[in-house]
């Protein structure tokens, strides 16, 4: 058995270059990392990838996308080296299609920021296997939600399920464009709303996937996510994991606050 893990992953590159307004984030990931199991294979939903349907890529060596724009060049000279996983690819695939949901193999796409960036703080050796997953370009929640449930078998089989997003994503916020009143209070009613919500073992997982999917209504829901793309990776897991979340792993983004959620097996 392995994990289930929603991650916070930072603003581009940022956790990578010490950034002074992620360090709590950065320590947090590598908390997140060290409480555990070590997997046999990640797959990893990334926000950084949208597509017409789930898309998983295939290649044993894919190359990094640094698809990020104006920050310091080494920023563009980071490395992860983690091996693909072609046969994960194609069975991840092959439970989609099991469950009536389109998918498709990507054998030419690449690693984005929104794997290289966490892979490297919790897993720095690079040496687990890892095949990155799209999102649908619908961003519909009900739609990643049965994403996860159809790919929750994944877990019995030693591969980590990751969910790479931030709990918090309203750019004009985190680069202090806007500062509305009491954008400090709408961050911590939604995160508390996250946690509350994913932790809740009063629920079955009927009523937990209606409640995330109705995410809208949330306090705090759409200040936090003007557009939906970061927080959908939560879905997914959620769904995967079948279960309340076990732990919280709390940081921040600049005076934002942040956080990650743990699955782990057995408890």
């Amino acid at each position: 058995m392995s994990f289930v893990a929603y991650v916070t992953h930072g603003g581009g590159p940022l956790p990578l270059l010490d950034d002074p307004g992620h360090r709590e984030l950065v320590a947090s990931l590598r908390e997140l990392a060290g409480a555990a199991l070590r997997p046999r294979a990640i797959l990893l939903v990334s926000a950084h990838w949208e597509a017409p349907v789930a898309s998983f890529t295939g290649g044993a060596h894919p190359q990094l996308v640094y698809d990020y724009y104006g920050f310091p060049e080494p920023a563009y000279r980071l490395q992860y080296p983690a091996p693909g996983d072609p046969a994960l690819a194609a069975h991840a695939a092959s439970l989609l299609h099991e469950a009536g949901i389109e998918a498709r193999v990507d054998s030419e796409r690449g690693f984005d920021h929104g794997l290289f960036v966490p892979l490297s703080l919790m897993y720095p050796e690079a040496d687990v296997p890892v095949v990155e997953m799209s999102l649908l370009d619908s961003l519909d929640a009900g739609a990643h939600w049965h994403l996860g449930r159809a790919l929750a078998p994944l877990v019995a089989r030693d591969v980590a399920v990751i969910g790479s997003g931030s709990s918090f994503h309203n750019m004009a916020v985190l680069m202090g464009r806007g500062d509305p009143p009491g954008a400090l209070n709408a961050n911590r009613d939604f995160e508390q709303w996250l946690w509350r919500t994913c932790r809740n073992g009063d629920w079955d997982e009927e009523e937990r996937g209606k409640r995330l999917c109705a995410w809208r209504q949330a306090p705090g829901g759409t200040f936090s996510h003007p557009r939906e793309e970061h927080l959908l990776p939560a879905l997914v897991c959620a769904g995967a994991a079948g279960k309340p979340a076990d732990r919280v792993f709390s940081g921040r983004m600049g005076e934002m606050s942040v956080s990650s959620l743990l699955w782990q097996p057995g408890n």
